[in-house]
């Protein structure tokens, strides 16, 4: 871990393709260190879902060179790297899943649902206001209320669309992204028990990615 963290401080103070270039071996080493993380993270997962174990690292992880297409930023690769597990899907689902986020001085474990399409968004929200008691109970559990400090990003700025405004809760109904993240050190990651400790993480998190991942399995 010490590795991949040293790679991308060092990338991001030389994001050039010159670089890059020079050091695509090094990068190969910490991409091959990278899966084999993943892999174990995928294993762990399957303790408590075990549609994970279909999961290959490649179905978990991304390409370190950005998309600078419609981007201002036309640095070509990524500073970080994400890992994205999902039972029952894979890095391109919808459903909710898991997000272990490296990056030097900003890492963090999350998930949920980013950018669900409209109708799925629209669902979620039904759901949440259909069986509000549930949700609150989730998502107030006192350990997921100290680990995640909020729930849902992109805020709709009034009540969406066919949900009452002056309804109590209506602020849960708000999110586009229904995520969840929770920043830690990056000695967090580098420890022995990273996969361990992530783990508790993702067994805090299930009972709220289960709530909106009940849309595709009922």
């Amino acid at each position: 871990m010490n590795e991949i963290y040293n790679f991308l401080k060092e990338l991001k103070k030389n994001n050039n393709r010159e670089w890059f270039n020079a050091n695509k071996e090094r990068y190969l080493k910490v991409k091959a260190t990278v899966d084999a993380f993943t892999q174990q993270l995928i294993n762990a997962t399957a303790t408590i879902n075990p549609e994970a174990a279909r999961l290959t690292p490649s179905d978990c992880t991304y390409r370190i060179y950005r998309d600078t297409r419609f981007s201002p930023d036309k640095t070509p690769y990524k500073t970080h790297i994400g890992i994205f597990i999902c039972p029952g899907g894979n890095k391109k689902s919808d459903r909710c899943g898991y997000y272990i986020h490296l990056e030097p001085g900003n890492s963090f474990v999350g998930g949920g649902c980013w950018c669900p399409p409209a109708p799925l968004l629209k669902e979620i929200r039904q759901s949440i206001y259909d069986n509000i008691d549930e949700y609150l109970e989730i998502i107030n559990a006192p350990v997921f209320r100290e680990r995640y400090k909020e729930v849902g990003s992109n805020l709709l700025k009034t009540a969406p669309k066919g949900f009452p405004k002056d309804w109590e809760y209506i602020d849960l109904l708000k999110p586009r992204d229904y995520t969840v993240m929770a920043p830690v050190p990056d000695s967090f990651m580098k420890s022995r028990d990273a996969v361990e400790n992530i783990l508790s993480y993702m067994k805090t998190q299930k009972p709220f990615n289960d709530f909106i991942n009940y849309l595709f399995d009922c």
